[in-house]
C-alpha cells in the first residue's frame, strides 16, 4: 500500500511539472492574449463561470485589464527558468564541495567546514536583499543569490552522507582491491549519495520558484511590468475583495508547483535509492 501511495505520488508530481513545462514552452503560442497588453474597459473581468465576464478571458483580467490565465503561462516560464538553473549550479557547487570533505576527511573538511559555517552566520534574507540590491533587479541577480545563499544546503547534508557511506565495509573492500580514493568516492560513494542530491534537487527547485516569488512580490526580480507569479501575487493582494482571482490562481500555481517538486524528489529516492531497494 506505502509503494502504491508512492508510486501515485511520484507519478502525479512528475505530470503536473511535466504539464507546467510544455505550458511555459508554449506560452507564446496557446496564452489567449498578450501578457503585457492592458484594456481598462476591460479591467477585473472574472473567470468564465462567474456572470459578467467577457468570451475568451478564462480566469478573468486584473486591474489593468490584461489576462491572468496569459500572465500566468508566461509567469511559469521565469519560475521554472530560475529552479532549473538556480537548482542545478547550486546542486553541482554545494555536492561536490560536501563530497570532497565528507569523504577525503582531514584538512579539505576543515576547510570546506570552516567555510560553511561562516557563510550560514549571514540572515538569508537579508543575505539574498543585499545581493540583489547590489547586483541590480534581474534574473541573473536571482540566479546569483540562491546560488551564494543555499550551496551550503547542499554541502552539508552530502557531506554528512559521504562520511557515513565512507564508513560502510564496501568502501573498505574497493580500497583493498586496489581502487584509488578518487575512484572510490566516483565509483562506490557518489552512485549512493545520488538519491539524496536528487532530493535535496527538486527540493531546492521549489525553494528557487518560491525565493523568486518572493522577490517578486517586493518588486527585486525582473521589471514589473513583466509577467511573475509573485508580481501577479503582489498585486491582487491589494484588490483581494474586488478581484480575488488576480491572487488565487498565480497562488494555486505556485503551491502546486513547490508541493510537486517535494513530492517528486520523494518519490523518485523511494525508487531509486539502492538501500530502500
Amino acid at each position: 500500500m506505502l509503494r502504491r501511495r508512492a508510486g501515485l505520488r511520484l507519478w502525479l508530481s512528475a505530470l503536473w511539472l511535466a504539464a507546467l513545462v510544455l505550458a511555459a514552452l508554449l506560452a507564446p503560442w496557446i496564452s489567449p492574449r498578450d501578457p503585457l497588453t492592458q484594456d481598462l474597459f476591460l479591467a477585473r473581468l472574472p473567470p468564465f463561470w462567474v456572470a459578467g465576464t467577457e468570451p475568451g478571458y478564462l480566469l478573468g483580467t486584473d486591474s489593468l485589464g490584461r489576462d491572468v490565465l496569459s500572465r500566468i503561462l508566461h509567469g511559469a516560464r521565469v519560475a521554472l527558468l530560475v529552479a532549473l538553473v538556480a537548482g542545478g549550479i547550486t546542486c553541482l557547487i554545494g555536492a561536490t564541495f560536501g563530497l570532497l570533505a565528507g569523504f577525503l576527511r582531514g584538512w579539505v573538511d576543515m576547510v570546506i567546514s570552516r567555510l560553511i559555517d561562516i557563510w550560514m552566520a549571514f540572515p538569508p534574507v537579508l543575505f539574498s536583499i543585499l545581493l540583489i540590491a547590489v547586483l541590480g533587479p534581474s534574473l541573473t541577480s536571482i540566479i546569483i543569490a540562491i546560488v551564494v545563499i543555499d550551496w551550503t544546503r547542499f554541502a552539508r547534508v552530502v557531506r554528512a552522507e559521504a562520511m557515513a557511506q565512507g564508513a560502510m565495509d564496501y568502501v573498505a573492500s574497493a580500497r583493498v582491491a586496489g581502487r584509488g580514493r578518487i575512484g572510490t568516492m566516483l565509483r562506490e560513494i557518489l552512485p549512493n549519495v545520488l538519491p539524496t542530491v536528487v532530493v535535496l534537487l527538486t527540493l531546492e527547485m521549489g525553494i528557487a520558484v518560491i525565493v523568486e516569488a518572493i522577490l517578486s512580490f517586493v518588486n527585486l526580480s525582473i521589471s514589473t511590468d513583466d509577467p511573475t507569479w509573485g508580481g501577479m501575487i503582489s498585486e491582487g493582494r491589494t484588490s483581494i475583495y474586488q478581484a480575488w482571482w488576480v491572487l488565487v490562481f498565480p497562488l494555486i500555481a505556485l503551491f502546486l508547483t513547490v508541493l510537486a517538486f517535494s513530492q517528486l524528489g520523494e518519490g523518485l529516492k523511494d525508487r531509486f535509492d539502492p538501500v530502500l531497494r
